[in-house]
């Protein structure tokens, strides 16, 4: 069909159209007319060749019949590309009543899309899409999507559960979506996100987001292996989307595959895409082998972006705290608080004196444990997260009653929440019992985080601390079993990909030179010598990791009281 003289063409990509199958994508355009009618064309094409697989072409008579027309062509189109009548049939609902009754507020939400795949979360076009349309259930599920992905988790909590309340208002597909995520991000109970997001690939098997979902919830769970399979499901159907491989390196961090992970960041930049995350990545992959000038590298990258800048201040004071220089890592975290708060990432900049909070117990500074927690909930007080790392700080400085208080609190509130209830409270109730010297109450508490332990967190920058096993490692060696300790201990430092530069990984060292101490202690003969090669090894790495510590931290001076006693 030749195009009239005098046309406009104004090339527009719809998410409702974009229709994903085996590496295609379907994508929608538009052409304005002279005067009030639009022709319409719907051309699928293969996205890996550039082949034309079907089309469509329609007119609307004016700017009202858009959606409407454009809904009609799209269900025709399916068709002519193999979808079953059935199936055609079973979900064809009309684009105006399933999605948005605004073709504006549609154009807006699928530029959101489009740069969310290209550069990473968006706001601005989601917003106003649901300026447009207020009912716009997708609109508002977006959105929760990217302020989550700035780490404003109870933000985007707010808008998936705005989303939920509005799932009629979407189509079959969405609404599954919609409450998969609901299920998953704002109630946290993982069993049920799974199932759902099974469903979803099962009847929507050409929807690579319902993978990449389904990739997170087994993340979260710690099942990398099967996180990355359906991860790498969702690339084969949408190659073009960035968030996708910053998931994939993820995982391939936490399984320890360092050269498959940069391979990765570098095959996507050099395609002129980029995520914040991927740098983070590249940090991390800097941090273990021990290369300061990459690090830098990516320093200068955050900092390059007032947006992002806290994410790298936030990485470099943990990476200060990791070798015992405290007062650096409290400057760092002033500012990536600041940071966080100037980009209007309230509750991101919350998680990092909560954080620092625990660290500063860890090394035996309660009191300063205790004022970053009030300063943490004070800039978020709501925040599940940040009430999570609170009661933890408040455990380890000493303080039960308002650890116990915050942890009921946070029982009462997310009773299906599977982290929270399995790894978190379970974590600080042990803390409890060891403040009580209770070390058996402790490990009973710990037994049922071992399922999840090595489960994602979605509110930190690394992949997770592994709180719960260095306080069972703790448990362990207050219980007199050296042996036991060791291997917690040493599990943290066998998982670096997981653990980043947290705090626990240098103080891991020293938990595994602490154990062998005590089973020197409690064995005979060669077995007691033997143990006491491996404590004077496992305290000489850890001093020489923190050689430019403080020298007034507590747990420091007492690392090299305890190393004098073995010489």
């Amino acid at each position: 069909m030749a195009r009239p003289a005098g046309t406009k063409l104004t090339p527009e990509v719809t998410s409702e159209v974009c229709l994903r199958a085996g590496g295609k994508v379907y994508v929608a355009s538009s052409i304005a007319t002279l005067g009030n009618e639009y022709v319409l064309h719907l051309r699928a094409v293969n996205c890996q060749t550039g082949e034309a697989l079907a089309e469509e072409r329609v007119t609307a008579t004016s700017k009202g019949k858009v959606l409407t027309v454009l809904g009609d062509a799209a269900s025709k189109l399916r068709g002519e590309l193999g979808e079953s009548l059935v199936s055609v049939q079973k979900f064809d609902v009309p684009l105006a009543v399933a999605t948005t009754s605004s073709l504006d507020a549609l154009k807006a939400y699928s530029l959101g899309k489009k740069t969310e795949q290209q550069q990473g979360p968006s706001l601005t076009y989601y917003q106003h899409a649901i300026e447009l349309d207020p009912k716009f259930a997708m609109a508002y599920s977006a959105l929760g999507n990217a302020y989550t992905g700035l780490g404003e988790i109870a933000r985007g909590n707010s808008y998936y559960t705005k989303a939920f309340e509005l799932r009629e208002h979407a189509s079959e597909r969405e609404r599954l979506e919609i409450t998969s995520l609901y299920y998953w991000l704002v109630v946290g109970a993982l069993d049920k996100a799974a199932l759902a997001f099974q469903e979803e690939t099962e009847k929507f098997p050409r929807d690579s987001s319902a993978f990449s979902n389904l990739g997170t919830v087994y993340g979260q769970r710690g099942q990398y292996e099967k996180a990355l399979e359906n991860d790498q499901r969702a690339i084969a159907l949408q190659s073009g989307n960035v968030g996708l491989y910053v998931s994939e390196v993820t995982y391939d961090l936490a399984l320890q595959r360092f050269p498959e992970a940069r391979k990765i960041i570098q095959a996507v930049q050099a395609r002129k895409v980029d995520d914040p995350m991927l740098h983070a990545a590249l940090y991390e992959l800097a941090f273990v082998a021990n290369d300061y000038a990459a690090m830098e590298d990516q320093q200068h990258w955050f900092a390059s972006r007032p947006e992002y800048e806290n994410t790298g201040l936030a990485l470099a004071s943990d990476t200060e705290a990791y070798t015992g220089q405290i007062e650096k890592a409290q400057e760092l975290t002033k500012r990536a608080v600041d940071s966080a708060i100037q980009a209007d990432s309230k509750e991101a900049g919350a998680i990092f004196p909560a954080n620092a909070a625990i660290r500063q117990a860890a090394f035996g500074n309660p009191s300063e444990a205790r004022r970053a927690t009030a300063e943490a909930l004070k800039l978020a007080p709501a925040s599940p997260s940040v009430e999570s790392e609170a009661a933890r700080a408040f455990a380890m400085a000493g303080d039960p009653v308002r650890a116990d208080s915050l942890a009921e609190d946070l029982r009462k509130r997310f009773p299906q929440n599977m982290q929270l209830q399995s790894l978190w409270l379970s974590a600080i109730h042990a803390q409890l019992a060891l403040d009580r010297k209770n070390p058996a109450a402790a490990l009973t508490a710990l037994q049922t985080t071992e399922a999840i332990e090595l489960g994602q967190i979605e509110s930190v920058i690394n992949i997770s601390c592994l709180y719960p096993t260095y306080i069972r490692g703790e448990a362990y060696l207050k219980a007199g079993q050296g042996m036991q300790a060791a291997a917690e201990f040493r599990k943290i430092l066998d998982h670096s990909g997981i653990v980043w530069n947290c705090w626990t990984g240098a103080l891991a060292h020293l938990g595994v030179a602490r154990a062998n101490a005590l089973e020197a202690k409690t064995s005979q003969g060669a077995d007691a010598d033997a143990a006491r090669v491996r404590a004077r090894a496992a305290y000489k790495d850890f001093l020489a990791l923190w050689k430019d510590a403080d020298s007034e931290i507590p747990i420091y001076k007492q690392a090299k009281a305890e190393y004098a006693k073995m010489q």
